[in-house]
């Protein structure tokens, strides 16, 4: 019975809090404005995926097989298609290619993710910054370097929060 209860669609809603705080993180000024990230479609776009990088790296630090963290990261992902769908009909694509633009963007989290990871892992994102936040227009030395410390500081933060209080949106 529990292998037919994972298939079963999950409510989408669950993992609200926590995706409302990410986009919340990704907005803040000081990305934009110490940071030089491009207050864009495209920038505010990559500002959500790195932030959200940040979280599901979070996630993914939980033991293999923890159904609860499993779970929030594919009700996180699914809010992210959520977003991205409404978005993309928002801006006046019609329903024949939105599925083609959420699964291009789908494929960009996905990259950035890989990219983020290996990022973290070497101490450093700013080559996968300036390939992905500024499109491989390299900012200021200092803006690059900014973004980069940022954002390993909130995964540092990440790190000490239990799984619990993502799942409610609380991100430090």
């Amino acid at each position: 019975m529990a292998l037919l209860q994972r298939f079963r669609r999950r409510n989408r809603d669950a993992a609200a809090p926590l995706y409302a705080a990410v986009v919340a993180k990704a907005r803040e000024p000081h990305w934009y404005l110490d940071g030089g990230a491009p207050d864009t479609l495209d920038g505010r776009f990559d500002m959500v995926a790195a932030v959200l990088a940040m979280v599901m790296l979070r996630i993914e630090a939980e033991p293999p097989g923890d159904l609860a963290a499993a779970t929030l990261s594919t009700d996180l992902t699914e809010r992210f298609v959520d977003d991205m769908d409404a978005q993309v009909r928002q801006i006046g694509f019609g329903d024949i290619v939105v599925g083609k633009h959420v699964g291009r963007m789908m494929g960009m989290l996905g990259g950035r993710l890989g990219t983020y990871r290996e990022g973290i892992a070497a101490g450093d994102l700013t080559d996968g910054l300036i390939r992905n936040l500024w499109r491989g227009e390299a900012p200021g030395e200092s803006q690059a370097r900014y973004v980069s410390d940022q954002l390993q500081a909130l995964h540092a933060a990440l790190a000490t929060v239990p799984l619990s209080a993502l799942r409610e949106g609380r991100l430090a």
